[in-house]
C-alpha cells in the first residue's frame, strides 16, 4: 500500500450546509472524507445506480452493504481517503432567494414590507467556501492507482484542483503505542483496536470528525526529520511547501470499521 498526499485548491466556491441558522446556512471549513471519497473515486470504483426514486433517492447508502452505492466498494480495492484539513481558507457569503414554500413562509409583517420594496419575501445567506481556498488530505491505496486531476464537490459541484504526491516508503516507519494525529479523522472508520484517548469534535453531517486527537495503536510516522528534509529538498518549491512538518496517521483504518453493517 501507498501513501499519498493531496492538495486541493478551490476554483469555484464550495457549499455544503454543515449549519443552518434561521436564513444563514453555514460550509464548515474541513471537507468530510466521505464525500471526498466519492468525489475522487465514484466512477473508477463505485457503481453509479442510473435512477433512484421515492424512499431509495432520499436514503443515504455510505456503508450499507445492500445499496449499490456505498464505499465498501473502496475497502475491497484497498482504498482510504482520510478528511481534508484546512490549509488557508476564506468565505464568501451569498444571498439568495428561497421558494415560496408553506414550510419556509416567515411571518407576514416581514413578507409585506419586503413585498412593497421589491425584496423577496423569503430568502437565504449560505456562506460557502471562497475561490483559492487550500486543503490537505491524505490517500492509502495500492500502487498505481490514479487519482484524478479535477473533481467536483459540494452541492454546486464545485471544480476542485487535486494536486497528489507520493509519499516514498523509506522516509516512514511504522509504531504501535500512543500518538497525537494533527490531522482530522473519521471516528467509525477506526477499528476498536485503536483507542480515542483525547480530541477535538468536529460537528458535521453525515459524521462527526475529530481533530488533534490523542489516540493508543498502530500508526504511521516520518521517520526522523533529517530523511524527511531531504527527501522534501529534492522536491519542487511548491511540492516542499504544500508537506507538513510531520506525517502522523494511523495505519488500521477504513471506512465503517466500527459499523457492523459495513463489515458484515
Amino acid at each position: 500500500m501507498v501513501l499519498y498526499h493531496c492538495t486541493l485548491t478551490l476554483h469555484d466556491n464550495v457549499f455544503f450546509a454543515t449549519r443552518e441558522m434561521g436564513i444563514l446556512y453555514e460550509t464548515e471549513k474541513y471537507l468530510h472524507n466521505w464525500g471526498l471519497s466519492f468525489a475522487l473515486f465514484a466512477i473508477q470504483y463505485i457503481p453509479q445506480p442510473y435512477r433512484l426514486q421515492g424512499e431509495l433517492a432520499q436514503k443515504p447508502t455510505y456503508l450499507d452493504a445492500s445499496a449499490e452505492q456505498n464505499l465498501i466498494h473502496l475497502n475491497k480495492a484497498g482504498i482510504y481517503v482520510f478528511p481534508a484539513q484546512p490549509i488557508n481558507w476564506s468565505y464568501q457569503i451569498n444571498t439568495f432567494k428561497a421558494a415560496q414554500v408553506g414550510y419556509y413562509g416567515k411571518s407576514k409583517q416581514f413578507g409585506d414590507k419586503g413585498a412593497e420594496k421589491n425584496y423577496p419575501i423569503n430568502y437565504g445567506r449560505a456562506k460557502e467556501l471562497a475561490v483559492g481556498s487550500q486543503y490537505r488530505t491524505y490517500i492509502i491505496a495500492p500502487e498505481g492507482i490514479k487519482i484524478p486531476r479535477w473533481i467536483r464537490l459540494g452541492k454546486w459541484a464545485a471544480k476542485v484542483r487535486v494536486e497528489a504526491i507520493k509519499i516514498p516508503d523509506q522516509v516512514m516507519q511504522v509504531k504501535s503505542g500512543d500518538y497525537t494525529c494533527l490531522h482530522p479523522l473519521n471516528p467509525l472508520d477506526l477499528p476498536s483496536s485503536t483507542r480515542i484517548l483525547l480530541y477535538n469534535r468536529i460537528v458535521m453531517p453525515p459524521a462527526s470528525l475529530i481533530s488533534q486527537s490523542q489516540l493508543n495503536g498502530e500508526y504511521l510516522v516520518t521517520k526522523n526529520n533529517d530523511d524527511w528534509q531531504e527527501y522534501k529538498s529534492t522536491l519542487t518549491t511548491e511540492q516542499h511547501q504544500q508537506l507538513p512538518e510531520q506525517i502522523c496517521l494511523p495505519t488500521v483504518i477504513f471506512y465503517g470499521a466500527g459499523n457492523v453493517v459495513a463489515t458484515a
